[in-house]
C-alpha cells in the first residue's frame, strides 16, 4: 500500500512541477552538491573525526570547500557508519545504522523555505547527543493522500512561537540550519524526510532504523527525492 501511495506521490508533482518551491537558495546553473557517502566505502573519514563534533564539522567543511560545492548531500536507504559515535543508536541488539532521510551539509544559518503548502503538524528539542535537536514536521494533503515532511537539526530560533495547525505555503521560509549545540551535536544540516504515518509521534519520528527493519520503514518513509529533484535539478 505505501508503494502504491509512493508511486501517487511521485507522478502528482511529475504532473505539476509548479506545486513544488526549492527548499533551499540554490542556483541550478552555478552551484555544485558534493555526494557525501557515510559508509564504510568512506576510508578518507575515520572514527576518530566522525566521533568528535568539532572534527566531524571541519571535515564536512574542508570536503565542500575543496570540492568547490555549496551543498553536500546523500543518505536515503544509506548503511551508515556515522552512527556508532552515538548510544542513540545502540539501544537494541542490532544497532540502528539505515538512514531514512537525505541530509543536505551546508553552513549554519543556512535558509530552509517550505517545498509545498502544508499545515505544522508538530515540532520539538530532541536534546541528545546524536538527535536531531530542533525539529519541525509538517503535515500535507493532496487530494485524498496524507503525508509528512520532517526538518531536523534546525536552530532553535526556528521552533520558537510556532502554533500547530498554522499554514504555510509553498516558498514560506520555515526554519535555519542550526548549529552544533542546538542541532543534536552534528556538522550543521539538515536532515529532511518524507513520511506516511508518523504513528501517533509528534515532535519526532526515527530517522534512522536497524537494517532488519528496512522494508518496513522504507515502504513508509518514501524518497526524498521525490521533492528535492526539483530543488537540485
Amino acid at each position: 500500500m505505501s508503494f502504491e501511495k509512493s508511486e501517487i506521490l511521485k507522478q502528482y508533482f511529475q504532473d505539476r512541477p509548479e506545486s513544488i518551491s526549492a527548499i533551499l537558495d540554490f542556483d541550478k546553473h552555478s552551484d555544485r552538491l558534493f555526494p557525501f557517502d557515510f559508509t564504510r566505502n568512506n576510508k578518507d573519514l575515520s572514527p576518530q573525526q566522525f566521533s568528535d563534533t568539532a572534527s566531524f564539522s571541519q571535515w564536512v567543511s574542508s570536503s565542500l570547500a575543496e570540492n568547490n560545492c555549496r551543498y553536500g548531500i546523500g543518505g536515503y536507504n544509506e548503511h551508515r557508519i556515522i552512527y556508532s559515535r552515538s548510544e542513540l543508536f545502540d539501544a537494541f541488539e542490532e544497532p540502528r545504522r539505515l538512514h531514512l532521510g537525505v541530509d543536505i551539509w551546508g553552513p549554519e544559518g543556512t535558509n530552509v523555505f517550505s517545498p509545498i503548502d502544508g499545515v505544522i503538524h508538530s515540532f520539538n528539542f530532541n536534546d541528545h547527543f546524536g538527535d536531531y535537536g530542533a525539529t519541525l514536521i509538517l503535515e500535507h494533503k493532496i487530494n485524498e493522500l496524507k503525508f509528512y515532511s520532517l526538518y531536523g537539526h534546525l536552530s532553535l530560533k526556528s521552533i520558537s512561537n510556532l502554533k500547530k495547525g498554522n499554514s504555510l505555503r509553498k516558498g514560506d521560509k520555515i526554519a535555519q540550519f542550526g548549529n552544533t549545540l542546538e542541532n543534536g551535536h552534528w556538522p550543521p544540516h539538515l536532515h529532511f524526510q518524507l513520511i506516511f504515518d508518523m504513528l501517533n509521534m509528534e515532535g519526532d519520528f526515527p530517522g534512522v532504523c536497524r537494517y532488519s527493519d528496512r522494508e518496513t520503514y522504507l515502504n513508509n518513509c518514501p524518497d526524498p527525492e521525490i521533492i528535492l529533484k526539483h530543488t537540485f535539478r
